[in-house]
């Protein structure tokens, strides 16, 4: 297990405080904590409804927030304290740039169809960290070494199975150097014989010390590769540990319930 080297002594990655969204009416969200501290992988269970997408996309600024805070990196994301302790939206520059220290890989693999695996990579170095394009190519190269697909890079979407284009897309995510990858699903998305391979991509970036939220379903890959598991249900946390806390022994009826559901599919 790797949770022996991870040091929560100092300041977390990702606090997220009272965090609530609504949508409309529908309250998704109703009050979440959390944190997540430099190094650690935690994976988000639970069933369909409960908020996890949700809560990876505040984070991620792509919703906003209805309710509460969340910090990255120290820092308040989509508001600015004013000196008066009022918040004020940040500019589109400043999130632009909070979100470029922020990987996500989604259930759908949201490759440019028109670019190669290698360009897709290059494009968000090229465009948005203005990196000169020699060093975003050996950087692209790299990943699809990393990923398992070096004799892929001239590939386009379309020649690839799924599993080889969730891959494309982690690669694409790291090369903006990340702070924190976030998950969304990752291999709902795929024939099942191709969830492994992204899995295992995964994982070896959890022994690297990557930073990751991960919304998944794979009980082998929350078991194995996380340090907490946090499972969510209507909008809240109903608990939160180690994977042998939450998976081997949980304490709470819904939990219980959603982890017999889960392990007869």
């Amino acid at each position: 297990m790797p949770s022996n080297t991870i040091d929560r002594t100092g300041a977390p990655l990702v606090k997220a405080v009272n965090v609530h969204k609504s949508f409309g009416h529908v309250e998704v969200l109703k009050g979440v904590d959390l944190e997540v501290f430099p190094g650690e992988v935690v994976v988000l269970l639970g069933p369909s409804g409960s908020g996890k997408t949700t809560f990876l996309r505040l984070i991620n600024q792509m919703e906003t927030l209805t309710g509460g805070r969340i910090w990255v990196g120290g820092e308040l994301i989509g508001y600015e304290e004013r000196p008066d302790g009022r918040l004020q939206t940040r500019k589109d520059a400043d999130i632009a740039r909070q979100r470029s220290r922020i990987g996500m890989v989604f259930q759908r693999f949201n490759l440019f169809p028109h670019k190669t695996a290698l360009e897709n990579i290059t494009e968000g170095q090229i465009v948005v960290s203005k990196k000169p394009k020699a060093a975003a190519i050996e950087r692209a190269e790299d990943l699809l070494r990393q990923v398992g697909l070096s004799d892929r890079g001239s590939n386009y979407p379309g020649q690839l199975s799924g599993g080889q284009q969730q891959r494309v897309a982690i690669a694409r995510a790291l090369a903006m150097d990340p702070e924190l990858m976030l998950f969304d699903e990752p291999t709902s998305a795929l024939d099942p014989e191709l969830v492994g391979e992204v899995l295992k991509v995964m994982a070896t970036l959890a022994s690297e010390g990557v930073t990751m939220i991960v919304v998944t379903h794979e009980m082998g890959f929350a078991r194995e590769v996380a340090d907490r598991v946090v499972f969510m249900d209507g909008g809240v946390v109903v608990e939160a540990g180690t994977p042998d806390e939450v998976l081997g022994n949980p304490q709470h009826e819904r939990t219980k319930a959603f982890l017999t559901r889960v392990s007869h599919h």
